[in-house]
């Protein structure tokens, strides 16, 4: 029986549960003792930094070592101004590290961090994100490699006409700068060996290899003289993608105390300055349409914050080239550098903000044009790519949303925006497409060696974050050696495992299972079923061709039921159901936890999240989870996934295709758009919260 499509309990549930497995800080060496780092951060936004006094910290009980960019090992690389951390005065953003303390204990280096007396020359900051400031700029590309703009066809005379002779949506939609805020912080824990020499780090990351193979130039050294180990990790959503300052700290810090275990773990505040965020986007939405709904021209005009230090920019106009069929499309991105924090990956970059302004528009469309909104969609489906003029691989968001309308009790939906009622709530319905790229990262390589026994060791330098790598791997290794999967042994989590690719773009499991699939295939062509122990083969999966012949994107259906207060404005989410189509399934069970926490992601941005930063200091205040605001229990109701069963031949080996993110696209404007058939409100700007909604509520109260 196959392995695949089982749904079996994780491998890695009983060391989790019992408390015995080993996350980065917790990590020990028998011939390092620990000592611990805390970083002196700037209270200034923006100008440098003119003396350090750290006389009081170095003279406090527990104290090892202060750094400042005055007394810090020198860096061989700094082109890199994320990670040139104490090489230079420079201040660029508020809550920058521009110094450390290390000491026998975290409480020692923690007060002594505060005995650091800093004079700075501070200079005119600017952090208010706005779509036209003097500084906005286009990028030469956007996250994911996607060039900044794309035209297909007439814009202007399309929108002309139906202005004249059908319909058009012409909005502005907005998203707030949001922080990842996985249970685990960002931590590592370093070693420095001067002798090998080699540098360890315990590290919670997304990306072993990707830790060493980015750091090793910083720091001088070759990748291999890095060792990353991330046996296990709580959970990353983008933001553990790459090394962040913390990293850098660390390293610092273990090279200048050699044979000493250097561990921080970022501070809960911390986690809403340096390691990443998503940033503020704006976005102009253009949708004309015939008489019929059929679309004849998309315009998306996307802004994304970006920062001095580093640029990234949010790719939320891409989707739009794919989603729906029009002979007159045109995308284009604006970066606005700020004097802010790197932005960086937040759980589908781009595709959750860029899906949030698109979907709504389309409810807007469906609106004005007296069609359902799902018919809309129907009548918009394109046959082939609309970007490339490729052939899908699959594309069933047609079957995604008429299986979801039927599951959901569609045909129940008011009409007519806030026309129902049930008590002192408003209740509305509303739905939205989803989309995500399949992605196949290259370069994976893995080995399989023979035991005996007919037992199996698989080895890869791939990482469980969270969503079930040890299982799904095992599982997938099991189908392609014909063996079940108690005769697997896997090894993951470690550079010292073959190289392989980051654990982000839902391009986990497809990317390391096409791998093991070709390390297969080739260890059973050379040793057949029946291979003396010791026997072992490495390889990794070629360029799949079928991949440069179709475009492969999974689909996804969002629906929601809304219930506002008449009196209040108080906005609950009762139901909630997301139907997707992204090929073979490995894992029921993880697959549906991928998908229902994507869609509590969705409700996140919909009603909660939103990072405050004060433009007269720069930083944010909404820097804890009390004033950073996320779903609880409560919040999150009724909340189901399903997929459609299908296999997908053409993405991989396995049949399968990306499933960590599409959870969280589309379901943000599927709440919007519920909220708006409850209440005739028509929410552009994220979150939405009970003020929001009073001017909307009914006046015979």
């Amino acid at each position: 029986m196959s392995a695949i499509g089982i749904s079996t309990p994780r491998l890695d549930g009983p060391a989790k549960v019992t408390g015995t497995a080993p996350y980065a800080y917790e990590h020990t060496d028998p011939d390092a003792s620990p000592v611990y780092l805390f970083p002196v951060t700037a209270t200034i936004t923006r100008g440098s930094v003119t003396s350090m006094d750290t006389a009081d910290a170095e003279s406090h009980p527990g104290v090892l070592a202060v750094l400042t960019p005055w007394n810090a090992p020198r860096l061989a690389d700094t082109s890199e101004r994320e990670y040139a951390l104490l090489q230079d005065t420079d201040v660029l953003y508020r809550g920058q590290p521009i110094g450390l303390v290390v000491a026998e204990t975290a409480e020692a280096a923690r007060y002594a961090q505060t005995l650091v007396r800093v004079e700075y020359d501070q200079q005119p900051h600017d952090v208010v994100f706005r779509t036209d400031h003097p500084d906005a700029y286009e990028p030469e590309e956007v996250n994911g490699g996607y060039p900044p703009t794309s035209t297909t066809g007439e814009m202007g005379p399309a929108v002309a006409r139906a202005e004249a002779n059908g319909h058009v949506v012409d909005q502005s939609f907005s998203t707030p700068e949001e922080h990842n805020n996985p249970m685990e912080p960002h931590t590592v824990a370093a070693l420095w060996d001067p002798h090998q020499p080699l540098l360890t780090l315990y590290d919670s990351t997304q990306s072993p290899h990707g830790v060493a193979s980015t750091l090793a130039p910083v720091l001088g050294v070759e990748a291999e003289q890095i060792r990353v180990i991330a046996l296990h990790v709580g959970g990353g959503f983008g933001s553990k993608g790459a090394p962040h300052a913390h990293d850098v700290l660390a390293a610092l810090a273990a090279m200048a105390l050699p044979g000493r275990l250097v561990k921080y773990a970022v501070t809960r505040q911390q986690m809403f300055v340096f390691v990443g965020y998503r940033p503020r986007t704006v976005s102009r939405i253009r949708l004309a349409a015939d008489t019929d709904g059929r679309l004849t021209a998309i315009g998306h005009e996307a802004w994304s914050q970006s920062s001095r230090v580093k640029e990234f920019v949010e790719q939320s106009a891409v989707p739009s080239r794919s989603m729906y069929a029009a002979p007159n499309r045109r995308t284009s991105h604006r970066a606005v550098p700020l004097d802010v924090p790197a932005p960086y990956w937040m759980r589908a970059p781009g595709e959750a903000p860029g899906a949030f302004a698109a979907e709504v528009a389309m409810d807007e469309l469906a609106h004005a044009c007296g069609l359902d909104p799902i018919e809309l969609r129907v009548r918009n489906d394109p046959d082939t790519d609309p970007e490339t003029g490729k052939p899908w691989t699959s594309r069933r968001l047609v079957d995604c949303l008429r299986e979801g309308a039927d599951r959901f009790g569609w045909s129940e939906r008011p009409t007519t925006p806030a026309s129902r009622r049930e008590g002192r709530w408003l209740v509305g319905y509303g739905v939205a497409g989803a989309a995500y790229p399949h992605l196949v990262q290259p370069g994976t390589r893995v080995t399989i060696r023979a035991e005996g026994d007919g037992r199996y060791r698989v080895l890869v330098g791939a990482v469980d974050i969270g969503t079930g790598t040890w299982t799904a791997l095992t599982a997938i290794a099991a189908d392609a050696l014909d063996r079940p999967a108690e005769a697997i042994t896997l090894e993951i989590g470690d550079t010292a495992l073959p190289w392989a690719s980051v654990a982000g773009g839902s391009s986990g499991t497809s990317s390391w299972g096409s791998a093991i699939v070709a390390a297969a295939g080739r260890f059973r062509t050379r040793y057949g079923d029946d291979p003396p122990a010791g026997a072992e083969t490495t390889a990794a999966a070629g360029d799949n061709p079928e991949l440069e012949r179709y475009r492969a994107i999974s689909f996804g259906a969002q629906f929601v039921e809304a219930r506002v207060d008449a009196d209040t404005g108080e906005i609950r989410v009762p139901r909630m159901l997301g139907v997707f189509s992204i090929g073979r399934v490995v894992n029921p069970r993880m697959v549906r936890s991928q998908f229902i926490g994507g869609m509590t992601f969705g409700l996140s941005m919909a009603l909660h999240e939103q990072s405050v930063r004060d433009a007269r200091f720069g930083h944010v205040v909404t820097q804890n989870l009390a004033d950073y605001h996320i779903p609880t229990h409560a919040d999150a109701a009724d909340i189901d996934a399903v997929w459609l069963d299908e296999v997908d031949e053409h993405a991989t080996p396995m049949g399968t295709r990306g499933a960590g993110e599409i959870g969280n696209v589309g379901s943000a404007a599927a709440v919007v758009n519920a909220i708006h058939n409850a209440t005739g409100a028509r929410i552009r700007d994220l979150p939405v919260h009970a003020d929001t909604l009073l001017g909307y509520l009914p006046a015979d109260q």
